[in-house]
């Protein structure tokens, strides 16, 4: 009877078969740090919204009434140091207004669900473009990666389904490149994600610390004590607008009565 031969895995075989154990790893790692991202710019987005018509336009509208009086006493002295602070209030009073009537005050409550970050993930492991195969294949998954974070902070499976399903991950085209081409492009796509494991969270980092998460965080722990933080924000506002109306009605009979 004929003994069968079994044969013997190379050195590079091997090699081979650790390396994509470990690009499977490192693919579920940067899956996880890209949900991770998309999910706190999402949050912010919506607290940046919440807070811009609740508080922002407050303050805009603070700004205009200061912009108002600026140019009020310019008119009641003219001098160059006046003109100057008028136009100065005049311009930080126009980029508040468009600032608070942005885009970003657009943005919707962010709600996530198991289901969305599940299947944020599995978008992120097969499409992200740490993964190309070339320049083309990159630059194709760099736009599907993009819709991906937009569909996220929007809530949206059915757009996350489309491209997951839409995006087939041409594996036939290792075939005829020999084990070593196939190792020595692992080994780089390791690389690359590592690197961009490091870049998310050094943004993750600098999300969290920054002036919108602080207040974010500060609103959260008043919520847990049964108060409304941008509501007592927007309170405080209010009463600066009302004097700042007096002040501007107090110099608008001045400019008149000195005819100006």
């Amino acid at each position: 009877m004929p003994t069968e031969i079994v044969r013997q895995q190379t050195p590079e075989e091997a090699e081979l078969l650790r390396k994509r154990e470990q690009l499977a790893a490192i693919r579920a790692e940067l899956a996880e740090r890209e949900l991770e991202a998309a999910d706190l710019r999402a949050q912010l987005r919506s607290f940046e919204g919440r807070y811009l018509r609740l508080v922002g336009v407050l303050y805009a509208e603070l700004d205009e009434w200061k912009a108002r009086i600026a140019e009020l006493q310019a008119r009641l002295n003219p001098s160059p140091a006046a003109q100057e602070q008028a136009q100065q209030f005049r311009k930080e009073a126009d980029e508040s207004h468009e600032a608070t009537h942005g885009s970003a005050s657009q943005s919707k409550d962010f709600r996530t669900s198991p289901d969305l970050r599940s299947l944020f993930r599995e978008v992120a492991k097969r499409i992200h473009p740490d993964f190309a195969k070339d320049d083309a294949d990159r630059q194709r998954r760099t736009g599907l990666m993009a819709q991906a974070n937009e569909a996220y902070s929007r809530g949206d499976l059915d757009t996350l389904k489309i491209i997951l399903n839409d995006y087939h991950e041409s594996r036939e085209s290792v075939r005829g490149e020999g084990v070593g081409a196939e190792l020595i492009r692992i080994i780089r796509q390791i690389h690359v994600a590592r690197k961009n494991i490091i870049a998310l969270d050094e943004e993750l980092d600098r999300l969290a610390s920054g002036e919108l998460s602080r207040l974010k965080r500060d609103n959260e722990i008043a919520e847990a004590e049964g108060r409304d933080l941008l509501a007592e924000l927007a309170a405080t506002i209010e009463g600066k607008i009302i004097q700042r109306r007096k002040e501007h009605e107090s110099l608008a009979k001045e400019v008149i009565a000195h005819g100006r």
